[in-house]
């Protein structure tokens, strides 16, 4: 595996301004003051070798329609259920743990990107956190999000571990990560005996987001095919994105892609509808439609749940409608309450011919 120290430099030396990146591509960039840049130099490079018109160039590249006032601060109601300034329980047996705001990378559609590029609401409040998840028994696995929880050092999330470890309760560790693809140094062999070190107490997942098969160089497939610490889980989360993924053959390119690097599909995103990335959205009758092709020819134990976060803080919940691809506006709750949902005015679809 890498060297502990690699995967620092490498994330202190990333580019970090539009002027920077696109001297290095050789091209103009717009400058948005309010979402700034943040691109490792490998993944730079890959841009450029992929070209200006690619899947990683408009994931990860500023775009002027970033400044449209379409969409919602807080797409999924994650304020609705803050209980600590780094504590999130939204569903009754897991909560989600924000222990920091950096990322190895700015994606362009984060549903957190004005959140975490604001001055709260996500502070560390750690005492309060742990006295919170001690209280509540009814939480048996901790969501480690963020930010990017891989981007703490090990002496961090060791110290983490060791404290949620004193929790009888708690008994799955998850982490949500976009490292293995975008820093893959940071899977280093320290880290996965840190990991390994834990697996008697917890069962701990690691969930990597990629949302493309380019995303992934030979360093990150590597990286990835050799980090399997004792007891650890690997699973995916893709988000379906207007001009990255939305298309069937794409997204079976993906899904198979990760089965051979033994990573268990887990969730296939909606695009959440967030102020500054609403040109990624796609219709649920799209959606419906490229999960059904994905129904249709993978396995089911490759096939991931198709999911949507109801705004408001309603939770994720199925976004497939067995009974037909047309949306009729509103969706069932977890509760069992019909919800109506907005749709963009922008980009309203004429769903008159879906079945």
């Amino acid at each position: 595996m890498n060297s502990p120290a690699s995967w620092q430099t490498e994330l202190t030396e990333a580019f970090r301004s539009s002027e920077s990146l696109a001297a290095f591509l050789e091209t103009s960039l717009p400058t948005l003051n309010q979402y700034p840049v943040l691109i490792p130099k490998k993944l730079a490079q890959m841009i450029k070798n992929q070209g200006l018109n690619g899947v990683l160039a408009r994931q990860f590249l500023p775009d002027s329609q970033e400044s449209s006032l379409d969409g919602f601060i807080d797409p999924i109601g994650d304020k609705t259920h803050i209980k600590t300034s780094q504590l999130i329980h939204r569903y009754h047996n897991r909560a989600l743990l924000i222990p920091t705001t950096v990322c190895p990378v700015h994606c362009r559609y984060c549903f957190r990107k004005n959140e975490l590029q604001s001055d709260g609401p996500f502070a560390q409040d750690r005492e309060k956190t742990l006295n919170y998840l001690q209280a509540h028994s009814e939480i048996e696995e901790v969501i480690f999000t963020g930010g990017d929880p891989l981007i703490l050092s090990d002496e961090k999330i060791q110290g983490w571990l060791e404290a949620l470890s004193t929790i009888e309760h708690i008994k799955f560790i998850r982490f949500h990560s976009r490292v293995p693809v975008i820093l893959p140094s940071r899977l280093t062999r320290e880290l996965s005996n840190l990991f390994e070190s834990f697996h008697k107490r917890f069962k701990i997942v690691l969930s990597v987001h990629t949302n493309h098969k380019d995303e992934w160089s030979e360093e990150a497939k590597q990286a990835t095919s050799e980090f399997r610490p004792k007891g650890m889980k690997w699973i995916s989360q893709v988000v379906l994105l207007k001009g990255i993924n939305n298309d069937a053959e794409v997204l079976l390119e993906l899904f198979r892609f990760l089965a051979n690097l033994d990573i268990s599909a887990y969730y296939l995103h909606h695009p959440d509808q967030v102020k500054g990335g609403m040109h990624f959205w796609l219709s649920l009758e799209e959606g419906r439609m490229l999960w059904g092709q994905l129904h249709n020819r993978l396995p089911g134990w490759m096939l991931p749940q198709y999911v949507i976060d109801i705004p408001g803080g309603e939770g994720k919940v199925q976004a497939f409608n067995p009974e037909g691809h047309r949306f009729s506006g509103m969706l069932l709750n977890r509760s069992g309450q019909l919800k109506a949902i907005a749709r963009p005015s922008f980009q309203a679809s004429d769903s008159s011919t879906l079945s």
